[in-house]
């Protein structure tokens, strides 16, 4: 993979993590949010973030 595509899929997961953070803040909006969906959707964007570091790492080894 290229540092282009290393980049593409950290601006990727970034987009991810927003989306799932804007499904959060309506689920707990709601007058009755459902909690494991908040947990799920939390758990996810700690995978994007940890697959963030990861690429980030891949990236400045193939400097």
């Amino acid at each position: 993979m290229g540092k282009k595509e290393f980049l593409r899929q950290i601006e990727s997961l970034k987009r991810r993590i927003d989306e799932h953070e804007a499904m959060i803040n309506r689920e707990k909006d709601k007058y009755n949010p459902d909690e494991g969906l908040i947990k799920y959707w939390e758990k996810e964007i700690l995978a994007f973030k940890n697959a963030i570091e990861k690429t980030q790492k891949r990236l400045r080894r193939g400097k």
